[in-house]
């Protein structure tokens, strides 16, 4: 009588395939440099994610249209953001950019007055309104060293606190009452891009 064979024995099991499905991310900033320097600087696995980031130098409105015009050409993007500031762009342009997003079902990282707030944010909790030209000196105070706006080393020298200005972040946004984003000064949205992104890291 021939023997039973044994059972395989379970570490001997062939591994099921567990690649993960690539997902797509168009980002298009309203600044060339500063925002698609630090945002290309995300080190995601590419066999995971695609990370198209693009740089305009226009105005929301004009840089939502721009995003949906690039999401036509190219298709099957999972998910388009937009990186603007309120700046000094007009109310009505900046509102009608946010209307304009979530129309077509974009997600907007907005900084209001500017993306350096979230930058400053990596050293300390601001939560009352700072003149726009007066975060470049207070950045170079905190960070010892001159901040030029266009560094492509920004991502790398804030790694370490980016866990405290994403807690920094989500504080001050739950400050307001009615969030209107034109008007909340200091308020930011970047965060919630930075933890998309870092979901792949």
């Amino acid at each position: 009588m021939a023997k039973k064979k044994k059972p395989r024995s379970p570490k001997y099991k062939r591994k099921v395939n567990t690649r993960e499905v690539k997902q797509r991310f168009l980002i298009v900033c309203e600044g060339t440099k500063t925002e698609p320097n630090y945002f290309r600087s995300f080190r995601v696995p590419r066999n995971v994610v695609e990370v198209n980031v693009t740089g305009l130098g226009r105005n929301p409105s004009q840089l939502v249209d721009y995003a949906s015009q690039l999401n036509d050409e190219d298709g099957d993007y999972d998910r388009v953001w937009c990186v603007f500031d309120r700046d000094s762009w007009k109310l009505q342009d900046f509102n009608s950019a946010l209307s304009s997003a979530k129309n077509k079902r974009f997600e907007v990282a907005y900084s209001n007055p500017k993306f350096e707030l979230w930058y400053l944010l990596h050293f300390d909790y601001c939560d009352s309104s700072i003149p726009p030209e007066k975060y470049n000196s207070k950045l170079s105070s905190y960070m010892g060293i001159e901040y030029e706006k266009n560094n492509r080393d920004m991502y790398e020298l804030l790694r370490d606190t980016q866990k405290k200005a994403i807690e920094r972040a989500e504080k001050l946004l739950e400050q307001y009452d009615h969030a209107n984003p034109a008007k909340d000064n200091p308020s930011t949205t970047v965060h919630q891009l930075v933890k998309a992104l870092n979901k792949f890291l």
